[in-house]
């Protein structure tokens, strides 16, 4: 009888020990994909001392995971992982959006910035997701063949 409990529970390990080697552990937080830029923004999204930042958001609209890179080239393949969390947990579905600029503030669209959204609903371990940052301000420009100066003029 002891030689059975014995072999019994030798097996049993065994086999708990080939069970946890072949489990996948599944990572809390993960999304990859591309950032891509129209070529008629390339240029300017290209430009020296840019920053391009992925932000995650939750439903409620609140950042929970953010990855800047500087001096960006599109299209730019990225990963976020756990290490760029703001929020111990990740719950729901997620929102993703890309911000290009050379001032670094998130969150504040100025004259001369990029962005754009993911259209699809994510979840924290998505892959192969493509962000199109195709939308833009444009920069202020003076109206060409006006006398004297635009703004002055126009404001009369």
């Amino acid at each position: 009888m002891k030689k059975i409990l014995l072999a019994v529970a030798l097996a049993s390990v065994i086999i708990c020990a080939i069970c946890s080697t072949r489990t996948v552990r599944e990572k809390r937080f993960s999304i990859s994909g591309t950032v891509t830029v129209p070529e008629r923004l390339v240029a300017m999204a290209q430009a020296d001392n840019n920053s391009c930042a992925i932000i995650v958001k939750n439903e409620a609209d609140v950042p929970i995971a953010i990855k800047r890179v500087v001096n960006p080239k599109f299209p730019l393949e990225f990963t976020l992982s756990e290490a760029d969390l703001l929020t111990a947990s990740v719950e729901g579905n997620l929102k993703m959006e890309v911000q290009i600029n050379s001032h670094g503030q998130l969150g504040i669209i100025k004259q001369g910035d990029i962005f754009g959204t993911c259209e699809e609903i994510l979840n924290p371990n998505t892959q192969q997701v493509v962000v199109a940052a195709d939308k833009t301000l444009g920069r202020v420009q003076l109206a060409k063949n006006v006398k004297g100066n635009f703004f002055r003029t126009a404001a009369r």
